[in-house]
């Protein structure tokens, strides 16, 4: 939220510099983003009339103006602004006086006539003006007051970066009520007072939306003056919060929106039939919105609507078939409380936001509905006339504020810091929270306002606020520590980050909310969890696979022209709502270069094997079985199931030449994603003794059909259980010349050793005869 230093001093004017102000407002939670001059520096420009104004004699575009600037003697000043003119009032840049861009003023002859100063545009002096030439001023300006003093031109705009959980503070009034807590200043409220009622004009007001409105408030002010023009005051405190002035009535309720935090809406009365309704939009119903865009709205779309159709969509804009034009002499002013679940992510919705909206949706004042209209009508009637009626109000189960109990022994332990109860009481009382103190115990009931209060660390946070953080004495954490015991059969996910990191990985965290085009191209996921109210189009499903995240990691990696990249992740998935259906995993992704590039060693691209020993390294000392995978985000033949004690649990393989080039990638990276529940289930190492005795090894090439798997032939050697057997490990592949067609040899070599004594010839061949006996049942035979 933007808004003028002044008009908040106006409010609440502490003993503090601009600087001082906002490190204290930031320092208490409401972050100042930026802190501005609303005009840039300039000297010495008065307000001034224009008195004559004759065309120079030399020149058509010309005038020789003499000024009354408040001196003895008026000035001659040549001009060329097309819009002066004698009797305006105007600002004066006298001689010696620097404007923006160090541009001196000095005496000088314009087409050889004399010019003692200039007469300055809004530009000229760096402010925003719509006139094209003289900045002009109202009549009533006081010759020779300097400019600064009379526009306000030594300002200060301050922006907010609030929380969405301090809604109370999107307004000068929120504000100054936190600045007069923190600093003891005391609160300049404005007075707000019933307007007297001098007509029975009314507009009836129905709710039929249950607790999406709980409340809403109207009035009827009749005869207005359209054409009033909005007060210098209030259009300068506007423009300094960023927004323009349009008429006096939509300036009105603008004000009233920054002044109280109320968003409100004026309808032109004469264009509403019957009573006002507040409902939900029927499936199909159309509106225009002030913005000229027209929307079909669905059934969950609050609306304000008439006997006849809809008029505004609720808390978010009003409609431009009933909206105020110049021709209006009678309005309907709106104030109202939305539900804030019910306006949330609309807007967005429609491709728009909106000040009301970015309040509604976040949650404002219930209890401020009435007043904030009182203040409007007081607004309206004092700029633009008008008879105004009674106030016409209904209200429906209004949101109730449960009272929070705040120990004062529970401050001391959150905050290292021991403060009296009455000092706390007078710290949340100047917040504007009702306390009563029982037994060293606080009850606070919030108010309206506040709907961050719910809990007792919400009251701790807020004397911490106003204590002030950097008061509060630096202090060593100190607690007795004891060691807890760990499951022998189980290690953390910090292990498992070890080792990645160890082999070479950088770990990402990313958003668990994806795109859905990863969720359909990674995961083959046609129906992914979808978010009611994502935060944008590209955030909308919850991912089921970590691997869009790394793939995104990679991209961005390449566009920053990195020739090497490993990135792995550990965070859940989300298959469903249930806990049980939101597994952790482990998923890491290498491209590029085996090793960092250097002279000792040729480039080789990271491959298969290579990740797939990084799974074995995350597994071990448990060996798993590999498959071959059927998975939508990986290459068919260069891709494999992890399986381990009979279950899957993971993939690891090269991704899919499609994504390959769908991502713009120059080759595919490989990637293994598996569960943590696993992974952290480790095996108790058993010892054996190391065989003092030589070993055996046999080399046993075999013949088999293209179908016959490694995978299956070592499933049937592990099913002879030869207790001599050390290792079975293939050494060769060969397909070709020799060989039948659809045929392929397998060169296994088989290490066999005894710890008891030397093995015979005859064990050895029994060991042999056996396993070539577990080859043949799966059709592989030994090459003669």
């Amino acid at each position: 939220m933007q808004f003028s230093e002044q008009w908040l001093r106006s409010w609440v004017n502490p003993a503090l510099t601009s600087d001082e102000l906002a490190h204290l407002l930031t320092m208490a939670g409401l972050e100042v983003e930026e802190n501005e001059a609303a005009a840039p520096a300039f000297t010495d420009v008065f307000v001034a009339e224009v008195l004559t104004v004759t065309k120079h004699p030399d020149a058509d575009r010309l005038n020789v103006c003499t000024v009354n600037v408040g001196e003895a003697e008026p000035l001659q000043i040549v001009c060329g602004a097309p819009n002066v003119a004698a009797g305006l009032k105007v600002p004066c840049a006298r001689i010696g006086a620097v404007l923006p861009g160090d541009f001196k003023i000095k005496k000088a002859k314009v087409r050889g006539i004399e010019s003692s100063g200039m007469l300055c545009s809004g530009d000229e002096m760096g402010i925003a003006s719509d006139i094209d030439g003289l900045y002009v001023l109202p009549s009533n300006a006081p010759v020779g007051m300097s400019i600064r003093e009379y526009l306000a031109l030594d300002d200060r705009l301050l922006t907010l970066k609030l929380t969405p959980n301090r809604t109370d503070c999107l307004s000068i009034r929120g504000i100054a009520r936190e600045v007069s807590a923190l600093t003891k200043s005391p609160l300049n409220p404005i007075a707000i007072q019933a307007v007297a009622q001098n007509t029975e004009s009314a507009i009836a007001v129905a709710l039929n939306a249950g607790d999406a409105c709980p409340r809403y408030a109207g009035r009827v002010v009749k005869g207005i003056n359209q054409a009033a023009a909005t007060p210098d005051w209030m259009k300068q405190r506007l423009e300094r919060s960023g927004i323009r002035s349009i008429s006096a009535i939509v300036d009105i309720t603008n004000y009233v929106l920054l002044e109280l935090g109320q968003p409100m809406h004026a309808f032109d009365a004469a264009k509403l039939s019957g009573s006002v309704q507040v409902r939900f939009a029927q499936a199909g119903e159309t509106i225009t919105l002030l913005n000229e865009k027209e929307l079909t709205l669905s059934n969950d779309v609050l609306v304000i609507a008439d006997e006849r159709s809809a008029l505004a969509l609720a808390g978010i804009m009003g409609g431009l078939a009933s909206s105020v034009t110049d021709s209006t002499t009678d309005v309907f002013l709106e104030s109202a409380f939305f539900a804030p679940e019910v306006i949330a992510g609309k807007a967005r919705r429609f491709g728009f936001s909106s000040d009301s909206s970015h309040r509604f949706e976040r949650g404002i004042d219930f209890g401020n509905v009435r007043e904030a209209l009182e203040r409007a009508t007081q607004l309206v009637v004092e700029i633009c006339g008008g008879q105004v009626g009674p106030i016409t109000e209904q209200i429906d189960s209004l949101p109730t504020r449960k009272p929070v109990q705040l120990r004062v022994s529970r401050v001391a332990k959150v905050l290292g810091l021991t403060l009296p109860a009455a000092e706390i009481m007078a710290m949340l009382q100047g917040l504007g929270l009702a306390c009563e103190l029982s037994a060293e115990v606080i009850t606070v009931t919030p108010p309206s306002y506040r709907f961050d209060i719910e809990i007792e660390e919400d009251l701790i946070e807020e004397v911490a606020r106003v204590f002030g953080y950097d008061n509060i004495p630096v202090s060593p954490s100190l607690a007795r520590m004891s060691m807890l015991p760990q499951a022998g059969n189980r290690r953390s996910k910090n292990v498992l980050k070890s080792i990645l990191a160890a082999r070479n990985y950088q770990e990402t965290i990313s958003y668990a909310f994806v795109e859905e085009k990863w969720e359909s191209d990674f995961a083959a996921n046609a129906n992914p969890i979808r978010l009611i109210n994502p935060i944008a189009s590209q955030m909308s499903v919850m991912r089921s696979t970590l691997i869009g995240g790394l793939v995104a990691g990679l991209q961005h990696n390449l566009n920053r022209k990195q020739d090497r990249v490993r990135l792995f992740e550990v965070a859940r998935v989300f298959n469903g709502v249930a806990a049980d259906q939101q597994p952790e995993r482990i998923a890491a992704l290498a491209w590029g270069g085996r090793f960092a590039e250097q002279w000792g060693t040729s480039k080789e691209r990271i491959d298969f094997f290579d990740v797939k020993a990084d799974v074995e390294a995350l597994l071990a000392p448990r060996v798993a079985e590999y498959r071959r995978a059927n998975h939508p985000a990986l290459h068919p033949g260069r891709s494999a199931e992890v399986v381990l004690d009979g279950e899957i649990i993971g993939v690891v393989g090269e991704l899919h030449p499609k994504w390959v080039q769908a991502y713009d990638l120059t080759h595919a990276p490989v990637v293994l994603e598996l569960d943590i529940a696993a992974l952290v289930q480790v095996e108790k190492l058993q010892s054996a003794p190391v065989s003092k005795f030589q070993a055996v090894r046999r080399d046993l090439a075999l013949l088999m059909d293209e179908s016959v798997s490694v995978n299956t032939l070592q499933a049937a050697f592990a099913s002879a259980n030869l207790a001599v057997v050390d290792s079975i490990e293939v050494f060769d592949v060969y397909r070709g010349k020799g060989l039948p067609e659809g045929k392929k040899s397998l060169a296994f070599k088989v290490l066999m050793q005894d710890t008891l004594k030397t093995l015979t010839d005859v064990e050895v061949d029994e060991a042999v005869t056996k396993l070539l006996q577990k080859a043949e049942e799966c059709g592989a035979i030994l090459r003669a």
